[in-house]
């Protein structure tokens, strides 16, 4: 799939893994090394709210997951939320980075599906970059045809992290498109 859309030579169009192993490549049953699909995808989603929840992750597998990315010179896509995301963050510190790209998304808007207000998502971006200076911070959190425009003016966001909506190809398609007629 990966060579598929490579060679469609898509401008600005990249593939990310949702997760990697917090361990190198071996033998873990079931887990999947950053090594291992470092060349079929760019990037790699960690520390996602639902593996922190259901799978009991934490800021320390997120840490050893990043480092495995960057050692597979991949770019990492970390995941945090409201209220822990200076512990999220700080967990990473020790890990040189230059690309890292970090997705605010409250786990109200992820879970309940209830998007954040967009003065709080403003707000959530500022205390992010205090941490993690000059990195992006991207927005991820019931984004929908419908409210989309409104989260692309946030002027300390850096993107969006489209999630559920990403899974119906005219939905995604939209979003797309209402994101570029906005740059």
């Amino acid at each position: 799939m990966s060579e598929y859309v490579r060679s469609l030579e898509l401008k600005n169009v990249s593939l990310a893994a949702q997760d990697v192993s917090p361990f190198p490549k071996g033998s873990y049953t079931g887990a999947v090394a950053a090594d291992m699909v470092r060349k079929m995808v760019d990037y790699v989603i960690i520390g996602h709210s639902e593996r922190r929840r259901y799978f009991h992750e934490t800021s320390q597998d997120t840490a050893n997951k990043m480092a495995e990315t960057v050692a597979a010179g991949l770019k990492p896509i970390v995941c945090v939320d409201q209220p822990y995301a200076m512990s999220q963050l700080t967990a990473l510190n020790d890990i040189d980075c230059e690309e890292l790209l970090i997705a605010y998304g409250p786990t109200e808007a992820t879970m309940v599906r209830i998007p954040e207000q967009v003065e709080r998502v403003a707000e959530a971006a500022r205390f992010i970059s205090q941490i993690q200076a000059g990195k992006p911070v991207l927005y991820g959190g019931s984004l929908m045809v419908e409210n989309v425009d409104e989260y692309v003016l946030i002027p300390e966001l850096s993107g969006l992290f489209v999630g559920q909506s990403s899974l119906d190809a005219e939905s995604f398609a939209t979003i797309c498109n209402k994101i570029g007629t906005s740059l």
